[in-house]
């Protein structure tokens, strides 16, 4: 297991909410974050956790994991981050992504572990930063998002 770096910096989702999240990417219906075989490890207060068992086909010919494949990692890492703290009935969906790939996760990274969490929340844009890495604690990739937020209509 790869030990988280920013978990310990947030609280501990309880109650509604830490039942409502652990179902992400547990659905029934198969969306592109679990055709690629992410697992949610945590979620807490403004932060997520995200698992990825790296397999032959998330890599590139060159034989390092698909760029695709880690910014898919940071966008849906900040996912349970962001909702965390909102109701079941709120919308939320990215508006801007900015991905910093700093070193290559080799074919022989057998799982990499995203970490996302929330930097400062406005009442209709939320701020995110997330890391991607390899199980030797390297990290291969970082990132920011900006999430558009719609309150529940009524």
């Amino acid at each position: 297991m790869i030990e988280p770096r920013h978990a310990d910096r947030f609280a501990p989702l309880t109650g509604k909410a830490a039942t409502a999240w652990q179902g992400f990417l547990g659905w029934d219906t198969v969306y592109f974050p679990t055709l690629i075989g992410l697992r949610l490890a945590e979620v807490r207060e403004d932060y997520g956790r995200l698992e990825l068992d790296v397999q032959p086909h998330h890599l590139q010919p060159a034989g390092i994991v698909h760029g695709g494949v880690l910014a898919t990692m940071i966008d849906t890492v900040v996912v349970p981050a962001v909702g965390s703290v909102l109701s079941a009935e709120h919308r939320f969906s990215t508006i801007s992504m900015t991905v910093e790939f700093q070193a290559a996760a080799h074919r022989d990274a057998s799982t990499l572990m995203a970490e996302g969490w929330v930097t400062r929340r406005g009442r209709s844009v939320v701020f995110c930063r997330a890391e991607v890495v390899d199980d030797r604690g390297t990290l291969v990739t970082a990132g920011s998002c900006v999430y558009k937020v719609s309150a529940p209509k009524g």
